[in-house]
């Protein structure tokens, strides 16, 4: 009889990545839903930040407490990693401990029952064998691991290690493969996806990639994901906006943009070039513009609060979201005076309120405007809605769009249509089909 797999995978993308190779070298085994049926339980943890932390140890504990008799529970990942000592003394109901660097030997470890730290982070390649998971068109690809940066308030580098980088041939042997496979739509990611190629001596090697992956048959839509301000130059934005193929999607964190607390978060960049990469950005014909906050960081005064609250106002982006200062053990920032968790709380409240505002602005200009747009399936809304994504947002983060007219064309799921964005209802958009593409 063959035996089932359940595989939890949490935190970020790059996670997801690995967790698609380690079912890659699982494919004898069923994958069930159910975890109370599974022989092997495999849960891929983030510890990024104690939030995550919480939800990993707690899905652990929550699967032990339902799984049954003789089946083997793995504790694999971040949080794994960054912590291995404690949680191997602290937490005997695990099986199985490992990393981020043995992924690949996941198969191997089911069967001897051994946990394992290797030494060096786990980087995919073409030759993974991962299984993608979610989508029969959209992947993500993973371009390098670690980051040279050293933000006070991260400690990825602390068990990430430094930049890592894939050889260009690897990636586009990838992608080719998985066009080969009907996949269209990429998303490349990273730490520090702006940094790629820096330690194989590439000055421009994420325009490298660009000019390598538009080139490839059948690659329709990608996007770049991660940006970091002092790693992006102008010609790297020129590079993105000017491609045919990798959309004008611009994805930087910025954390903050007041220029004391900049400094206090060591991001390298100030205000000043901070706001002009993100105007330049802006003034591209149908840039979308991403970003990420932190709320309440050591140092951060009510006066450079309130000056990010304004610029955030003020610069609308079309969509961005806020972390809650977490204080992580390993990072520089960690014995700075702290702000207390309520005013972290409230600020990261009123900073999502803007976030709403700045979203709602972005789906108000889309109005009347005609997309390229895949549908993903029946929406959660309705069962005679439609759930679409424009392959100018990201899958996932960036919302849906809800389409109430297929003009009596069929639908094709994974398939994409020329559509005209009709309504927005709420905080959701309306869609008419127009034609397949």
């Amino acid at each position: 009889m063959t035996k089932k797999l359940h595989l939890v995978s949490l935190g970020c993308t790059k996670n997801l990545v690995d967790s698609e190779v380690m079912l890659g070298r699982l494919k004898e085994y069923e994958i069930t839903d159910d975890n109370t049926q599974a022989d092997v339980i495999i849960v891929n943890t983030c510890g990024f930040i104690d939030a995550a932390k919480e939800e990993s140890i707690n899905t652990v504990l929550n699967l032990h407490d339902e799984r049954k008799e003789n089946s083997i529970l793995v504790m694999s990942g971040c949080l794994t990693e960054r912590y291995k000592e404690e949680l191997q003394a602290d937490m005997p109901e695990i099986d199985i401990f490992t990393g981020v660097g043995d992924y690949e030997k996941i198969d191997q470890l089911i069967a001897s029952k051994q946990s394992t730290f290797s030494p060096e982070v786990y980087l995919a390649t073409e030759t993974s064998g991962r299984v993608i998971t979610g989508s029969n068109y959209h992947a993500y690809i993973k371009i390098a691991e670690g980051c040279n940066q050293s933000c006070s308030f991260c400690a990825i580098p602390s068990f990430k290690g430094k930049l890592h980088s894939r050889s260009l041939s690897s990636i586009v042997k990838e992608v080719t493969h998985l066009v080969g496979q009907g996949f269209y739509d990429f998303s490349f990611i990273s730490q520090d996806s702006s940094s790629y190629g820096r330690d194989m001596k590439l000055s421009d090697g994420l325009i490298d990639l660009i000019k390598s992956v538009e080139v490839i048959e059948g690659v329709s839509s990608t996007r770049i994901l991660y940006l970091y301000p002092s790693t992006t130059t102008i010609a790297l934005i020129d590079a993105i906006s000017d491609s045919n193929v990798f959309q004008t999607y611009y994805d930087m964190p910025i954390q903050h943009i007041e220029d004391s607390v900049l400094k206090t978060m060591k991001r390298g960049f100030g205000e000043k070039k901070t706001i002009e990469l993100l105007e330049y950005m802006k003034s591209k014909p149908n840039a979308f513009l991403r970003t990420s906050l932190i709320a309440g960081h050591p140092g951060e005064s009510d006066e450079s609060f309130e000056k990010l609250c304004d610029f955030m106002e003020t610069f609308e982006f079309d969509r961005f979201n806020t972390f809650h200062y977490s204080n992580e053990e390993t990072t520089s920032a960690y014995t700075l005076d702290q702000i207390s968790q309520n005013v972290i709380d409230e600020r990261a409240n009123i900073l999502g309120e803007i976030a709403e505002r700045n979203t709602l602005t972005s789906l108000e200009n889309m109005v009347g405007k005609t997309v390229t747009l895949v549908i993903d399936g029946e929406s959660d809304e309705h069962e005679y809605l439609l759930s679409a994504r424009p392959l100018s947002w990201a899958v996932d983060i960036d919302g849906e769009i809800l389409i109430n007219d297929t003009s009596d064309l069929p639908v094709e799921y994974g398939k994409r249509y020329e559509a005209k964005i009709t309504a927005l209802a709420g905080t959701q958009l309306l869609a008419t089909l127009i034609k397949p593409l």
